[in-house]
């Protein structure tokens, strides 16, 4: 059955440069909703918009004993932990029920994305706490018939060419991108895929990544990631049956941590960093089409042809946009109404991306699905042997 994808908007609290030039908060949030405001324009009508999530994280918290954001008491400021709860659970839930899942953020440069998907100092983002709770469900495991298996890869799209963040040195030209004839995905030919045993493991791998990851200083953010990253997980459940024989459950969990789209007036950006910044804008605009061309063919569009084909990241996030993949999108908003252009088109590239329809499946064995649906309906499975 044909499920929307999930989308989330959270706004940060104003950065140095914001406050350095007097900005005013053009955003105000009321549960689901999200309004925006013209500051420059007197009398103008605040722009509504309802996502699966509006979270508020641009005040009213204050730093526990760990150096950790908590809502002060009575306040809607939405915490690390808060927003994992809704978004990263999902995901995790997801995999544990066998399918593929996938979570993206998107935003402007310097707009708050890493925060939510990597997080900084003690206050984790998604990744790493799904991470950690999932190893916290593999460790705890004391069903003698049922064997969890953990594999970790980690890449990055500059300039349009692939480099895989666990290894020093890349071929030159990046690494081929490769369409599977068979079920018409595309896959990362010669990626480094590490089989990871804990959380500790799995932390060292995405430091050792983080620390190879592609990032420059611009006017608009000073650590500005000049690459979008992908983090998979393949997720495999290795039960024994009734009968002694094993059956497996994948799912390939996917965190994307998009590139800021940018514009060069704002950013300052000049020789690399505008050319790289072109690149990215050139592959945000491609994912813009195919969330376009699939919002379309939601609504009953006939003869809509799919762009997957147009950049190296649309192909990669086939299966997550319109394919086998429950997905979520977390897109990051600054508050400041200096940045109302850039926060508006977020707001609605965002509210395109949920009219989106994706066919999720269980991914397993056809025999195992037969008898596990037989069951449902009690009817004898020995004829099947």
């Amino acid at each position: 059955m044909a499920e929307s994808v999930k989308v989330a908007v959270r706004v940060r609290p104003f950065n140095q440069r914001e406050k350095d030039r007097g900005s005013k908060c053009c955003i105000k949030m009321q549960n689901k909703t999200t309004s925006i405001q013209n500051l420059d324009q007197t009398g103008s009508e605040p722009k509504l918009f309802t996502f699966d999530f509006s979270y508020w994280s641009h005040d009213s918290f204050e730093m526990d004993d760990k150096g950790v954001s908590q809502p002060i008491p009575g306040s809607s400021y939405a915490s690390q932990r808060i927003v994992f709860d809704d978004l990263g659970q999902g995901v995790l839930n997801n995999a544990y029920e066998g399918f593929n899942t996938s979570l993206f953020a998107y935003g402007q440069t310097g707009a708050g994305k890493s925060y939510s998907m990597v997080g900084y100092g003690p206050n984790k983002g998604i990744v790493p706490i799904t991470c950690d709770e999932l190893f916290k469900t593999v460790e705890g495991n004391t069903n003698a018939d049922l064997k969890y298996c953990v594999s970790f890869s980690m890449l990055e799209i500059y300039n349009e060419q692939v480099r895989d963040l666990l290894q020093k040195q890349n071929p030159k030209g990046g690494l081929p991108v490769r369409q599977n004839p068979s079920i018409g995905a595309f896959y990362v030919q010669g990626l480094t895929k590490q089989v990871v045993g804990s959380y500790r493991e799995i932390e060292a791998k995405m430091d050792e990544g983080t620390s190879n990851r592609t990032v420059a200083s611009t006017a608009m953010n000073a650590t500005s990631s000049r690459a979008h990253t992908v983090v998979t997980i393949q997720f495999d459940q290795i039960k024994k049956n009734e009968v002694g024989e094993e059956t497996k459950r994948t799912s390939i969990i996917n965190l994307v941590d998009l590139a800021g789209s940018e514009r060069a007036g704002s950013t300052g950006a000049t020789g690399d960093r505008l050319k790289e910044g072109a690149n990215i804008n050139k592959s945000l605009s491609a994912l813009g089409n195919v969330i376009s061309a699939l919002a379309d063919a939601s609504t009953g569009k006939k003869n809509v042809r799919v762009p997957y084909r147009d950049s190296v990241l649309t192909k990669l996030l086939q299966n997550a946009l319109g394919g086998n993949s429950k997905t979520i999108m977390i897109a990051a908003l600054s508050p400041a109404d200096i940045n109302y252009d850039e926060t508006l088109s977020t707001l609605r590239y965002a509210d395109r991306a949920k009219q989106i329809k994706n066919k999720a499946i269980v991914n397993e064995n056809p025999m195992d699905k037969l008898i596990r649906e037989l069951k449902k309906k009690k009817v004898p499975t020995a004829t099947l042997r």
